[in-house]
């Protein structure tokens, strides 16, 4: 604390106590284990989206599914790890570059088991190009949509989820754009896949 002395004009002296600013408030420290668990919960989160996948599945040959429904179910469900973490402990999603990045392997973790129930179940005699394709394009494909998606994550989803603020005033311009790009993806394998050799 700092002392300051001015003189009134009836000569008069004032003396004034300057404050110091308050110090800056450092972010709560979190647990190293969650470097580990983080990644791990959205990892196996991600294997929600595989619930989406197969309600979709079973209405399979309605392009209506695979360009909007599908699109919408995935994305909404593949980060179910990261809103859990958003929930229960909020403090582990520091910075939302960070929960994009966890939003990422949800999308990682959920294509790779689709990708392998898609080639060993439903198209178990695939070309060597479609298994190529699945495990490389598809899976980082569904990275980026959920990357995007991950953007949106925040305390303003549980708010409006809560009914708090309303429902539509998250930030769902992300969610919306990784919809799109995901609908944009199944449009193009569904018109060009004979030309790229997915002969299954």
């Amino acid at each position: 604390m700092n002392a300051r002395q001015e003189v009134e004009g009836n000569g008069e002296e004032r003396v004034e106590l300057a404050l110091p600013p308050p110090p800056e408030q450092s972010p709560q420290r979190v647990p190293g284990r969650w470097w580990v668990l983080a990644p791990l919960i959205a990892l196996l989160g991600g294997l929600f989206g595989i619930i989406g996948a197969f309600y979709t599945e079973l209405l399979r040959g309605s392009l209506l599914v695979a360009f909007v429904g599908a699109p919408i179910i995935e994305e909404s469900l593949k980060p179910s790890g990261v809103y859990l973490l958003l929930v229960k402990w909020p403090a582990v999603l520091r910075r939302q570059l960070y929960t994009a990045f966890l939003a990422a392997l949800s999308g990682i973790a959920f294509a790779l088991v689709e990708d392998f129930i898609y080639l060993n179940v439903y198209y178990p005699e695939h070309s060597a190009q479609l298994a190529l394709w699945r495990y490389t394009v598809c899976v980082a494909g569904h990275a980026l949509f959920s990357f995007i998606a991950g953007f949106g994550i925040n305390r303003k989803l549980v708010a409006a989820a809560r009914g708090e603020i309303k429902f539509l005033a998250f930030d769902k311009r992300f969610f919306i754009a990784a919809m799109v790009l995901h609908s944009l993806y199944n449009i193009f394998i569904t018109i060009f896949a004979g030309k790229l050799g997915f002969s299954r």
